[in-house]
């Protein structure tokens, strides 16, 4: 029977939280070390892959590592043979610290591995790689008691053992389920049974939280709780408001617990919220009615997004740690130093659609609204290719030069349909021209606009705004990409002489 005091918490006018980053940040892990706290995410078929991001106060994050370059080479991860690997890569990392040492755990949907990676140093890397067979689904890494263990599973969650040096599955190792029905304390019929598992000892006691989705409800956090790591657990909803979920719980220096967890808001992505909780009678709880109450002391949503996306003049040697390529690139054919201060993309084989076309160079869009602008030199396209600035997602949209024969022309193209097409041509003349892409995530409209200019004063708009669609397809919020497409013949360049954000 629900108290009056949860009954009032249930009524109450929804507490709308700040997002704490307005982006793409799924599936995060936070761990405190000292005062710092450091934080991974997935970026599924994203290069450099597993970013390790650092804040000290838990709201003004900055990415300063990934977990890897690349996990090998294939068709699908290439690009090539007309395969991809969008929707799949690594999914739900664990971030933990143990012993000195920092460990990310995570799994590939590609090559159906689970990898362990290890460094001391976080902010800079590199890290070490342990890989192994099969690849254990969202799962938690867990140290106790001298063993190393991965919890994992949907709906019934289960611990398997590792061996010592971590580099596999333990033969003869604790293998047993946990927990028979993740979405029991719901007390409803779930679509999704209970995953994302992430397990916490606290005061002597272990909390193991997951995710669940009743039919004809929202997703909904669930946490267990034990004396023992191997059970038995009681469980509880944690937390069922606005579909905030999947995620765990870290404390501050001073005493105080906040849960890291994320929500699905659109075409911009899954983004994270960082929430006040407290502890009543050895629970952890965020308010009445597993909802946010009015007066939780909310954090401040980060504003400065430099760290998560960043501006580009394309003028160091290296290119800034917020890129990430779309799949493997192919590192001999883009370039900052063949014409300085400019970043150069060759083609190197030809492709039926731009999301196929591979060293398509990316960046989280953001919200509330956002843009994003390039200059772009077209001199040296071939007869076929296309270069500008795309809106990265399942059903996209680009602007960008055409080359057609001897013929330039501005294009803006639209796959919102499902069927890529041109929608607008301009011919133009001369070698260079600005592209800007301008998104508006405000109440989940998801309005995505192109514009050109060809002094970068006075703005020309370019076909009609289209609607962006979050999709299972690539099950990622849309991002800003820099590509060159080759549909004839490869050998084409395009040069970019600057990537500039703005909201």
């Amino acid at each position: 029977m629900l108290t009056l005091l949860a009954y009032a918490a249930m009524s109450q006018k929804p507490v709308v939280p700040a997002p704490t980053i307005w982006a793409d940040v799924p599936d995060i892990s936070v761990v405190r070390v000292g005062r710092d706290y450091y934080m991974s995410s997935t970026t599924m078929h994203m290069n450099p892959g597993v970013p390790i991001m650092k804040s000290r106060d838990l709201v003004n994050w900055r990415t300063v590592s990934y977990c890897y370059d690349n996990l090998g080479s294939s068709p699908r991860q290439d690009l090539a043979d007309g395969k991809n690997e969008y929707g799949k890569g690594t999914w739900a990392s664990s971030l933990r610290f143990h012993e000195g040492v920092f460990y990310c755990s995570t799994f590939s949907n590609t090559t159906n591995k689970t990898y362990i990676f290890s460094t001391k140093t976080p902010d800079k890397g590199p890290w070490k790689k342990i890989e192994f067979s099969p690849g254990v689904h969202d799962h938690s890494l867990v140290f106790d008691a001298g063993k190393a263990f991965l919890i994992h599973g949907v709906g019934k969650i289960r611990i398997q053992e590792l061996k010592d040096d971590l580099s596999g599955l333990k033969p003869g190792g604790v293998d047993q389920v946990l927990i028979q029905d993740a979405a029991a304390p719901t007390g409803a019929k779930a679509g999704l049974m209970g995953e994302g598992s992430q397990l916490f000892k606290v005061n002597g006691k272990y909390y193991l939280f997951n995710i669940v989705w009743p039919r004809g409800g929202i997703r909904t956090q669930v946490v267990h709780r034990a004396d023992s790591l191997l059970g038995p657990y009681e469980g509880r909803v944690f937390l069922a408001d606005q579909g905030i979920a999947q995620g765990g719980i870290v404390d501050t220096p001073d005493g105080r617990w906040y849960t890291y967890l994320f929500g699905d808001r659109g075409a911009v992505g899954r983004i994270p919220y960082i929430l006040p909780m407290r502890w009543e009678d050895g629970w952890p709880v965020v308010g009445p009615g597993a909802k946010i109450p009015v007066d939780a002391a909310l954090l401040a949503a980060q504003r400065d997004l430099k760290g998560i996306v960043r501006s580009d003049e394309f003028r160091g040697k290296k290119l800034g740690i917020e890129w990430q390529w779309n799949h493997n690139p192919d590192s001999s054919l883009w370039s900052l130093g063949d014409r300085p201060g400019w970043l150069r993309l060759r083609t190197g084989g030809v492709a039926t659609e731009v999301t196929q076309a591979r060293n398509t160079l990316t960046q989280r869009t953001f919200g509330p609204t956002c843009t994003g602008t390039v200059k772009l030199d077209f001199s040296q396209l071939k007869d076929g290719d296309t270069a500008g600035l795309v809106a990265l997602m399942g059903k996209y949209g680009y602007a960008g030069v055409r080359r057609m024969g001897d013929v330039r022309e501005v294009v803006m193209a639209s796959a919102t349909s499902g069927n890529p097409e041109v929608v607008t041509a301009v011919p133009i003349s001369g070698s260079e021209i600005y592209l800007r892409m301008t998104c508006d995530f405000r109440k989940q409209v998801d309005l995505c606009s192109f514009a050109y200019s060809l002094d970068g004063k006075r703005w020309l708009d370019l076909g009609q705004p289209i609607r962006l669609r979050y999709e299972l397809s690539h099950f990622m919020g849309c991002r800003f990409g820099l590509f060159n497409w080759a549909t004839k013949e490869s050998g084409g360049s395009a040069d970019f002489d600057f990537f500039r954000i703005g909201s």
